[in-house]
């Protein structure tokens, strides 16, 4: 949208094309997830976020951003699938689910929430099993497995806990993640020291099954029973996507991109946003990434 924005402002034709809904990666976050980022730090188009909270919520960002739409009068089509992005001389033809599309230019904002990273492990492809947490009235009263300890994984664990599920976190390393958000770390340890949510640390899911699952722990396997998994494991770029237009992805993943300009070793083909980051996917957020919009324009129409 920051792109799109841009473009209008120097009077260039553009079209958003999204997968799903209006911000859909944003729409998929948890109900009631708080941002770390400020409002203002959100902003977009020079047009004000205002909240009444020290740090706004999911539902108020997608309110947000659908009153900048509106501003704006954005060009988008909603529910439409890129397939491919191939060079054709000086021009792109961009197919989707719906139409084909010419282009001088293309960018890609896709974010890095599209793709889980799967723990490979039997069961996990049981209907029980989720790597998107939404709402957590479902797990009401069920005994919960939670996977992961940063902020995705703490948010689950409390919130299910406090609707009454029996939690249980089972974490790799033998903290919580580095970057879990400093008002939401004293909760997490404190439910877990007085036992209200148990953490199995130093430990990994081994399966899943219908109703129970295997953990590995320091002190050797244990089976408990199990309602419902989630994978709070992490996501990635959709790396294949990249591949298919022609964006090289080295070993570390990190794709190719020229810094000051955004563009890619495929002229005219762009990046913005978390995408650029690859796997570290703690490197850029909303608030860091905004620039890229001017940057990638600025280019385009110099």
């Amino acid at each position: 949208m920051a792109c799109a924005i841009e473009a209008q402002k120097a009077n260039l034709s553009y079209l958003i094309i999204e997968k799903g809904a209006l911000v859909n990666s944003l729409f998929n976050y948890p109900v009631f997830m708080t941002f770390f980022s400020t409002s203002q730090k959100l902003e977009i188009g020079d047009t004000p976020f205002v909240t009444i909270n020290p740090k706004p919520n999911r539902n108020e960002a997608v309110e947000y951003y659908r009153r900048v739409a509106e501003k704006f009068d954005l060009k988008i089509n909603l529910f439409e699938t890129v397939k491919q992005v191939l060079k054709q001389g000086e021009d792109f033809e961009v197919s989707t689910t719906k139409a084909s599309y010419t282009a001088k230019n293309v960018v890609v904002a896709t974010g890095f929430y599209d793709v889980p990273l799967l723990m490979n492990i039997p069961g996990e492809d049981l209907p029980k099993v989720t790597h998107y947490y939404k709402d957590p009235h479902l797990y009401a009263f069920q005994n919960v497995v939670v996977v992961g300890a940063n902020n995705s994984g703490v948010d689950a664990a409390l919130e299910t806990y406090r609707k009454g599920a029996n939690v249980t976190m089972v974490v790799r390393s033998g903290e919580m993640g580095p970057h879990v958000k400093y008002w939401v770390r004293p909760d997490i340890e404190n439910r877990i020291k007085e036992g209200a949510i148990t953490a199995h640390f130093h430990s990994e899911l081994l399966e899943i099954r219908e109703g129970e699952v295997d953990i590995k722990t320091p002190d050797g396997v244990k089976t408990i029973a199990n309602d419902f998994v989630i994978a709070m494991t992490g996501y990635q770029p959709n790396f294949s996507m990249l591949k298919r237009f022609g964006i090289d992805l080295p070993e570390s993943l990190c794709p190719i991109y020229n810094q000051d300009t955004m563009e890619t070793n495929v002229k005219g083909l762009y990046l913005a946003g978390v995408v650029c980051g690859g796997l570290d996917t703690h490197k850029l957020f909303i608030e860091n990434s905004r620039v890229h919009a001017e940057m990638i324009i600025r280019n385009i129409i110099n």
